[in-house]
């Protein structure tokens, strides 16, 4: 029996590991926006308890040092909260892009995948017609080399 043999086998496979390459890509872009995000959320708390000994100055005794240098560090902290976010929606976006890629991977192996199916759908009808074929000038050499004695 023939053997099938697909001519675009290696195109194939190139197109699974680039998926899985976007993949990997997706999933450390995955990690870097979790991380970004515990960034920023740990800076909300320190601004938060910035925040909170700020208004625990203001309602003790005054000292104005403090006051001042608990709204320096409130405007600090500020500041870093704007930044971190910047790199979270950066973050967002570059995952974005990712997981198009990845989807455009799959999409793309999914299509060689088919393409593979029906070259193997072919490649059976092309064997069983063959089978046919062979059964059939089988018969035709039985039938036609019987002598009528045969019969």
């Amino acid at each position: 029996m023939a053997r099938f043999v697909y001519r675009m086998q290696n195109i194939l496979e190139l197109k699974e590991k680039l998926e899985e390459q976007e993949k990997n890509n997706f999933a450390m872009r995955q990690r870097q926006l979790n991380e970004e995000q515990e960034i920023l959320d740990k800076l909300l708390e320190h601004l938060n308890a910035l925040e909170e000994e700020g208004k625990a100055l203001r309602l003790s005794v005054i000292d104005v040092l403090k006051i001042k240098e608990n709204e320096r560090s409130v405007e600090y902290a500020e500041e870093e909260v704007k930044k971190q976010r910047i790199k979270v929606r950066v973050a967002e976006k570059n995952l974005e892009a990712a997981r198009t890629r990845m989807q455009e991977a799959i999409q793309e192996r999914k299509i060689h995948e088919k393409m593979r199916e029906k070259a193997f759908e072919r490649f059976i009808a092309e064997m069983n017609a063959a089978e046919v074929k062979e059964i059939d000038e089988l018969t035709s050499y039985v039938y036609g080399t019987r002598t009528p004695e045969d019969s």
